[in-house]
């Protein structure tokens, strides 16, 4: 994978993480203005209830968001160190993983009438799943 690659996945990472802060920060009061802020980026003029059963999952979701970015920081990390099949191993397993979230959560998104998020959901798979495909890391070097 060339450096430019490893920089773009390193900053969508870093990108996961900041926003894992944002949604955190909506689980306090004194912490919620960049979480509604997001909110109402993605989901128009409504403004974010933040009632104590939403405080709890933007708590939860931030935390997510925040491992996911450090676990796919030290998936790619050592999928770049491997060789051979064990790195495609890795980096096949890995576009799975990605794509099983992508379809689940982005469905459940339009069904349940928040289809902003899929549109979110496709900027982030798009953004780690296209550098996986382009680089070639595929298949066994």
């Amino acid at each position: 994978m060339t450096p430019f690659w490893q920089l773009w996945i390193k900053a969508t990472c870093l990108t996961l993480g900041l926003l894992g802060l944002i949604l955190a920060g909506g689980a306090i009061d004194t912490t919620a203005g960049p979480a509604r802020f997001y909110f109402q980026l993605i989901g128009g003029s409504e403004q974010l209830d933040l009632n104590p059963h939403m405080q709890v999952t933007l708590g939860v979701l931030g935390g997510v968001c925040i491992g996911w970015s450090i676990t796919f920081f030290a998936t790619f990390q050592a999928a770049h160190e491997l060789q051979g099949e064990a790195a495609a191993k890795v980096w096949r397993l890995t576009l799975i993983g990605l794509t099983a979230w992508y379809v689940i959560d982005s469905t459940l998104s339009v069904v349940t009438g928040f289809w902003s998020n899929a549109v979110v959901n496709t900027l982030f798979f798009a953004s780690l799943v296209y550098p996986i495909i382009r680089a070639g890391v595929l298949k066994p070097a």
